[in-house]
């Protein structure tokens, strides 16, 4: 308060009009005082500050970073149809408001159009001849102007009336002050929230795929921007986008930044790049640039290693990121390159334990399983040898014939349960065998696979990846959820979208509970983010179980 307290000295041996008006500015200060959110605090301050000095209209610039222009106006007796008739705010490059940003000082005028400073109003502007415009400081620093035009008794504004402004700004300042402070506060435990929530659903299990759609959705949430998108090093020495969060996701993912990009090398090397516009800044060379303004490009970092990167653009036209926004979307940028690292090295704890249990249910599978199904189907042979009853014969046969093809099977189950992730070969049908080979360990069960059309040639490989993913994602929730006793797969590579396009549908039915009323979605919602950002949809509806029950998922993506 020592600030407002030597202004309201100045006072003193002024006017016993002014001298009346003190407990009317002390009233208006007690208002102006109250509360810590800063746009409320703001309103306030320049509807006090026009019923303090008799005003029609106030408005409070705020001057942006640059200190060349104005980040935000807000206004006080402007009504909504004249602000939609006015147009586009004033951003503070010409005219009066230009001047007292490279002028701070007290301005009073009794005819403003008169001035030489004066750049006139747009069309549908109200008329407005009287000024007062008094600087706001906040902590020392010019935060912005408060601005008073039209004093309602048709006069002028007096020296009485600059004086009890001055007095109302030093004020506006320190509560300007106090609701940054409290914003602030505020942010940074927004940031730190999502960085422990990112890192809680990280190490909750989730694997590589859904765990960058994490890390893009909360920092775009964070970011209050439009998209967020996680890019990795491709084979080319470039970037390609792998894991996007948006409204319009269609036409991004699997977006490629060349090596020779201008901000390749440089998020590479482990630096941000900020852009201002990303539809004009030339270093932006895809496609994907032209639909974003300003965004921030943090390196994905981790003891000196750089995963990716994650990018958080908004929308064209959108305000800047403030100095507070890249420093804390950089820290979080930093804490979940951490949380990546640490999800990969128990993912990979995990994974070895299944393969080492795998292999276990190979030995035992081989070593028991088999040689006793041999055993049986000799026992088997020798009885249809010494039957002379024909039908019995003939049944007899039937089963050693059964057992031979079970044994087949077991024997492709031994295979795919040694194969190692390194001998995969790069065929869709076979990847789609080897994930429901995977997948039957933890379900008891071996679920079955059916395969319609050219799947191998036809499939492109950023879809293919994809409808890995979700294959893998729907496994595990019917794992997890569905209780199911039998699952089946198919993959039909004949279908066509319904814009037309070929495309590949993955269908994972079970028979299991089916979909509770309640309860979390984020796989389904997965599903349908993955398919979306390649053009495509995740569905579901009943499943196998006798009058519907259990699930069905179909997830469609174009070729």
């Amino acid at each position: 308060m020592d600030a407002a307290t030597e202004a309201t000295r100045s006072l003193r041996g002024l006017s016993s009009e002014l001298t009346a008006r003190v407990p009317q500015l002390l009233e208006a200060m007690r208002t102006v005082g109250a509360g810590l959110e800063l746009h409320v605090t703001l309103d306030r301050i320049v509807e006090t500050a026009a019923e303090l000095a008799d005003a029609r209209y106030a408005a409070i610039g705020i001057i942006d970073e640059a200190r060349e222009g104005l980040s935000d106006f807000v206004t006080y007796g402007v009504t909504p149809r004249q602000h939609e008739r006015i147009g586009a705010l004033p951003d503070g490059h010409k005219g009066l408001l230009g001047a007292l940003i490279h002028d701070p000082k007290p301005l009073r005028l009794d005819d403003l159009t008169q001035d030489a400073r004066s750049a006139g109003f747009p069309p549908g502007h109200p008329p407005m001849r009287t000024f007062l415009g008094v600087p706001i400081r906040v902590q020392g620093d010019i935060f912005g102007n408060l601005y008073l035009t039209e004093k309602r008794d048709g006069g002028v504004f007096s020296e009485e009336d600059l004086h009890m402004v001055r007095v109302l700004a030093t004020e506006a300042g320190i509560a300007i002050g106090n609701a940054r402070l409290h914003a602030a506060t505020r942010q940074r435990e927004r940031w730190i929230d999502g960085s422990v929530a990112v890192t809680t659903e990280l190490l909750a299990g989730s694997d590589v795929d859904d765990a960058l759609a994490v890390v893009a959705e909360q920092a775009r949430k964070l970011a209050d921007s439009a998209a967020g998108i996680v890019l990795l090093p491709d084979e080319a020495g470039g970037l390609e986008i792998v894991a996007v969060s948006a409204d319009e996701p269609a036409g991004i993912m699997g977006t490629q930044i060349p090596n020779d990009s201008p901000v390749v090398e440089q998020l590479l090397a482990g630096e941000p790049v900020f852009v201002d516009d990303s539809a004009t800044d030339p270093r932006m060379v895809t496609d994907v640039a032209q639909r974003f303004g300003p965004s921030m490009m943090l390196p994905l970092k981790s003891g000196g290693r750089v995963l990716g990167t994650l990018s958080t653009p908004r929308a064209r036209g959108a305000r800047p990121f403030t100095a507070a926004e890249r420093t804390l979307a950089t820290q979080f940028a930093a804490q979940a390159a951490l949380a990546l690292v640490l999800a990969d090295a128990q993912r990979d704890r995990e994974r070895l334990a299944v393969y080492e249990d795998r292999d276990r249910i190979a030995r035992d599978l081989h070593d028991l399983v088999i040689q006793r199904l041999f055993a049986t189907g000799m026992i088997l042979e020798s009885a249809q040898r010494r039957t002379i009853v024909p039908e019995v014969a003939h049944g007899v046969g039937k089963a050693v014939d059964e057992l031979d093809v079970t044994i087949q099977e077991i024997r492709t189950a031994i295979f795919a349960l040694q194969q190692g992730p390194a001998e995969a070969p790069s065929g869709l049908r076979t990847r789609v065998l080897r994930e429901i080979g995977t997948a039957a360990v933890p379900l008891g069960f071996q679920p079955s696979a059916g395969f319609i059309g050219a799947v191998d040639s036809r499939v492109g490989e950023l879809t293919g990846k994809n409808l890995i993913a979700a294959l893998r994602e729907a496994l595990s929730n019917a794992f997890r959820h569905s209780q199911a006793s039998r699952i089946e797969v198919v993959v039909d590579a004949t279908i066509r979208l319904p814009d037309g396009t070929d495309g590949v549908r993955l269908t994972v039915a079970d028979d299991g509970i089916g979909i509770p009323d309640s309860g979390r979605r984020s796989g389904l919602k997965n599903l349908a983010n993955r398919a979306e950002s390649l053009g495509g949809s995740s569905t579901y509806g009943p499943g196998l179980g006798d009058g519907g029950t259990g699930t069905t998922v179909r997830w469609e993506a174009p070729l």
